[in-house]
């Protein structure tokens, strides 16, 4: 290889259990975590997998993952960035699972428009009726709610975006909360609800 070239590009080819996407503004899937006998790794998707791949994958999942492995000599950063992920089985089936694959549920979030469209619109009292529901069911330290910039959907604010099953909801009111709150979040609390 010629020393003027700053990036050298090789294949790569991995095995292991997938430990969850990695995600962009909450929502987009832009890589995946990738835990192996010899550590962790985050790769970087290509655009034309990640839309196939963001249901199929399981955490936990045996996988095989190839692509591109780059490294960039004057930056001293190693890359990958996967073409091809396909399920497979361990060489050896009695290979433990990874610790970090143990905590790769995905978490649970609620995503909220906070652009001035949806906040003139609610937004904020949106955010208080969820903080304040997912308190009173004892979610607080499991569903976390996130702002996040424009959803495009502008008229018909206030938005929110229900993860990691990317439920989309518009025109949303405090009121609804409570009933959006049971119907992804479930939960007993301790007491039998009553049902009148």
């Amino acid at each position: 290889m010629s020393h003027c070239k700053s990036a050298q590009i090789l294949e790569f080819c991995l095995k292991g259990r997938f430990v969850g996407f990695i995600l962009e503004d909450g929502y987009k899937v832009k890589g995946l975590r990738l835990a192996t006998a010899e550590g962790e790794y985050c790769i970087k998707l290509s655009k034309s997998i990640r839309g196939s791949l963001s249901q199929g994958l399981i955490p936990g999942d045996w996988i095989e993952v190839s692509g591109d492995r780059i490294l960039d000599w004057k930056r001293g950063q190693l890359k990958l960035k996967a073409y091809e992920v396909k399920l497979t089985v361990p060489s050896n089936a009695n290979v433990p699972p990874p610790v970090t694959a143990k905590a790769a549920k995905p978490p649970a979030c609620i995503l909220v428009c906070e652009k001035s469209d949806c906040c003139q619109k609610g937004a904020m009292e949106v955010c208080k009726a969820l903080a304040g529901e997912l308190r009173d069911r004892g979610l607080e330290d499991s569903v976390t709610i996130k702002k996040t910039g424009c959803m495009k959907q502008c008229k018909a604010g206030p938005n929110i975006v229900i993860m990691p099953d990317k439920t989309n909801y518009r025109r949303v009111s405090p009121q609804e909360i409570p009933d959006l709150i049971e119907k992804h979040f479930a939960q007993p609390i301790g007491e039998p609800t009553l049902v009148g």
